[in-house]
């Protein structure tokens, strides 16, 4: 489609004189005094980042930003969007110069940041994409049928990770809670997820520990079970834009373009989620169905640019697992954090706190969704219809799931959901007379 192209050249009105350099230093930049190259790195099936990537860059609306300020000093401006798996590459680019705009998780982030100081191209944190205040944007899964049912199980068993990622600091946070050593007691593998994903269903890994959207889409498929709910940490973990602080200074007006652009991607996610969770799979070829699982109206994440002081304190938390880790140095998350082009780009704009998820139905041929106040409600909507996706929330961290991937429970002629057996399991342990249940049972018994 159009908003694909590559590259995209628009008149743009210069505030800084042309000497200036101009967007990517050696990635195309001004070669004629007349063109001005940004070059924005993103990852597309990092869906929590769609907002500074994927959706903003099919709805064109960084691009629209731009030839608004068109014509006036004959400048021809050029977007170049650059995809990856992880933020590693992204901040690789940034640090050598030849990348101005990046979006990644807060582990990344971090030491985009530390690499940034060290190599004299500093970035700064402008905005958030997606976030989740409990942390349940990242999963632990197992292959099906696997005997592993909880985190002690994985002593001396090998888990696949993206090392520095925020699923790798998930990984280490919830083995040390278990009682383990991430550095001793369990066999830790750096791959690119698409790697692990594979090297799990080859059972060359015992477990996969990754960022969305890999633990939904492999539920999704039949080929993983969640075996730690991220949210049970009960911290933080989110995405967020930075850029490379010269090209900040020098092109203030360009980076406020960038942020507008993302402020209408975000109001568009928010009030059209199914459109844009089509859109999403279309340009990026995941299942919808996932999509929405993270980025719909009750979905995983939440979508809001404000640099929220939560998220800031999360980020400073992070930075110890980081140094331990050996990955940084220290970073001064102060200093990294800049809210004042936001204010400026879109001064006054806020969205409401997230509330509590609730229970959703998609049905077939349709381009809207049900909500529904409990997962009974749910289980009773299900029966007899043509269903292309249910999701519940976990009755204690309130992630979303697929109801049907989900471990039930029947209490007293109630039913919850949660994302894991372990889950499930504690909630039993502690409730005389309720049981688990298959969701096929589930929906068969429910009245």
């Amino acid at each position: 489609m159009q908003s694909r192209r590559l590259a995209l050249t628009l008149p743009l009105v210069l505030l800084l004189p042309l000497a200036t350099a101009c967007g990517s230093d050696g990635a195309g930049g001004s070669t004629d005094g007349k063109t001005v190259t940004v070059t924005v790195g993103y990852q597309s099936k990092t869906i929590n980042t769609v907002t500074a990537g994927t959706l903003l860059r099919s709805l064109g609306y960084f691009e629209e930003e731009l030839a608004q300020r068109a014509g006036k000093d004959g400048v021809t401006y050029k977007v170049v969007w650059q995809d990856y798996a992880t933020g590693a590459p992204i901040t690789a680019q940034m640090t050598a110069g030849k990348m101005d705009i990046g979006s990644m998780g807060d582990f990344p982030l971090l030491i985009n940041a530390a690499r940034g100081k060290q190599l004299k191209e500093p970035t700064r944190l402008v905005a958030v994409t997606g976030y989740n205040l409990r942390g349940g944007l990242n999963t632990v899964v197992t292959a099906p049928g696997s005997p592993l049912r909880t985190l002690k199980d994985l002593k001396g068993r090998k888990v696949s990770t993206s090392v520095g990622s925020a699923a790798d600091g998930t990984l280490v946070r919830a083995l040390r809670r278990a009682g383990l050593d991430p550095a001793k007691d369990v066999r830790k593998v750096n791959q690119q997820p698409s790697v692990g994903a594979s090297a799990l269903a080859a059972g060359t890994a015992d477990a996969l520990s990754q960022f969305v959207a890999w633990p939904g889409l492999l539920a999704f498929q039949g080929r993983a079970t969640a075996l730690y709910d991220g949210a049970e940490l009960n911290l933080p973990t989110f995405h967020g834009v930075t850029v490379r602080e010269r090209f900040a200074k020098e092109r203030p007006e360009v980076l406020d373009a960038f942020l507008r652009a993302q402020r209408r991607a975000t109001d568009e996610l928010r009030t059209r989620p199914v459109a844009s969770a089509e859109s999403v799979a279309k340009e990026t070829g995941l299942p919808a169905e996932v999509v929405y699982l993270y980025n719909g109206a009750q979905g995983i994440a939440t979508f809001d640019p404000e640099l929220r002081p939560e998220l800031v304190a999360a980020l400073k938390e992070d930075v110890p697992v980081l140094k331990e880790a050996g990955l940084v140095k220290d970073v001064d998350v102060d200093a990294f954090v800049d809210a004042a082009p936001l204010r400026r780009a879109v001064p006054g704009a806020a969205y409401p706190r997230a509330g509590a998820a609730r229970s959703e139905l998609w049905l077939k041929g349709q381009d809207a969704t049900r909500a529904f106040d409990s997962p009974k409600a749910l289980l009773k909507a299900v029966k007899g219809a043509a269903v292309r996706a249910a999701y519940v929330p976990d009755a204690v961290t309130g992630t979303l799931w697929f109801a049907d991937r989900a471990v039930w429970v029947e209490d007293a002629g109630e039913w919850r959901a949660f994302v894991t057996r372990e889950g499930a399991e504690r909630y039993v342990a502690g409730h005389a007379g309720s049981r688990i249940l298959a969701y096929a049972d589930a929906v068969r018994l429910v009245s």
